[in-house]
């Protein structure tokens, strides 16, 4: 049985969308992942492009309130901005909670070159901490 992990950032638009997209194509056999919001928006554009460049796909996921997933048996739930972590410091029914900020690269101005690098940083910045965390090592 795979144990249900949850990511949550504010508006379930970048950051929680990406170690989704990351977590399900690397860890998807021991891992069954969600990500969602105390917020919907929707998955911000340059999100999807970075992980495009690494061969991931996330243009088919869509942001979704925590809400939705109260009773779904989520175990571990990952806080990935300190807004969530505060918002939302418990989660019904979650046997680990986890809080791990990164950068919000919604953020970022600039020129589209700039805002890109500033979301491949946070993208591989949450890879690094997914695969230390979830990888081979701690399964």
């Amino acid at each position: 049985m795979k144990r249900k992990v949850l990511f949550i950032c504010t508006h379930n638009a970048a950051r929680s969308q990406m170690a989704e997209g990351y977590m399900k194509s690397e860890y998807g056999d021991r891992y069954e992942v969600f990500s969602a919001g105390t917020e919907v928006t929707r998955v911000h554009p340059m999100a999807s492009e970075v992980m495009k460049e690494i061969g991931i796909d996330i243009s088919g996921q869509r942001s979704k309130l925590i809400d939705d997933l109260f009773g779904k048996g989520i175990e571990t739930v990952v806080t990935v901005c300190d807004a969530a972590n505060k918002a939302c410091p418990f989660f019904p029914g979650a046997k680990d909670v986890i809080h791990q900020g990164f950068t919000d690269p919604s953020g970022f101005t600039g020129s589209d070159e700039e805002v890109r690098a500033g979301f491949r940083k946070v993208r591989d910045e949450i890879i690094r901490w997914i695969d230390a965390t979830f990888g081979s090592a701690h399964a």
